[in-house]
C-alpha cells in the first residue's frame, strides 16, 4: 500500500507541477454537472493503464461530502499480485464553475490533478465517463459494477472519437466480495 500512495502521490505531483488541471485539449466536461447526484460509490468498468492501478481488479471509488464542504474519495481494489485489498484515500473540490464537471483531486497534500467528467447518465446518474489532464487517462465508471452492452458501446465510440485508444482500455473484473 505504501508503494502505490507513493506512486499516487508523484503522480499528482508531476500534473500540479506542468499545470495539468484542464481536459485535454478538444475535450469539454459535462455542463449541468450536480456534485451532490455524483456522490457515492462507482464501480471501475474500463480504465487506460496507469501506474497507480496497475494489476489491480475490483476497483471501485466511493465519494462523500466532507464536514468542511470538500468531497472525500475513496478509491479501492484487489491487488492480484498480493492478494489484497488496498485503498486510498483523498479529497476533491470543483475545478470549475458551479455545473461543470471538472474536481480537482487530491491523495497527498496540496498536489492536485484534474478529473473531467467528460460522458454522463444525465437522467439517473448511473454511468459516466471521466478523463484525466491527458488522453491518457480514461475511466468508464458506473453505479454497478457492470454496464449493458449498449452503453458500454456508445461510451466506447465516445471515447474513440475523441481520441482515446480504445484498443488499450483494460477491462475491470469484479469478481471478488467486498470484504
Amino acid at each position: 500500500m505504501k508503494r502505490e500512495r507513493l506512486l499516487a502521490a508523484a503522480f499528482i505531483f508531476l500534473l500540479a507541477a506542468v499545470g495539468c488541471m484542464g481536459p485535454p485539449e478538444g475535450i469539454e466536461p459535462v455542463d449541468d454537472f450536480d456534485i451532490d447526484r455524483y456522490l457515492g460509490t462507482w464501480y471501475e468498468i474500463a480504465r487506460l493503464d496507469h501506474r497507480f492501478e496497475r494489476g489491480m481488479s475490483n476497483v471501485s471509488a466511493r465519494y462523500e461530502r466532507r464536514s468542511d464542504g470538500a468531497i472525500r474519495v475513496v478509491n479501492r481494489g484487489f491487488k492480484e499480485k498480493s492478494g489484497a485489498w488496498e485503498s486510498i484515500e483523498g479529497k476533491a473540490h470543483p475545478a470549475a464553475e458551479a455545473g461543470t464537471g471538472s474536481l480537482k483531486v487530491s491523495f497527498f497534500g496540496p498536489f492536485y490533478g484534474g478529473y473531467h467528467v467528460i460522458a454522463l447518465d444525465r437522467e439517473s446518474y448511473r454511468y459516466a465517463m471521466v478523463a484525466g489532464p491527458s488522453r491518457s487517462y480514461l475511466w468508464i465508471l458506473a453505479r454497478e459494477p457492470s454496464l449493458p452492452k449498449q452503453t458500454l458501446d456508445r461510451l466506447l465510440q465516445q471515447a474513440r472519437d475523441l481520441g482515446f485508444a480504445t484498443e488499450e482500455l483494460i477491462f475491470v473484473a469484479h469478481d471478488r466480495p467486498e470484504n
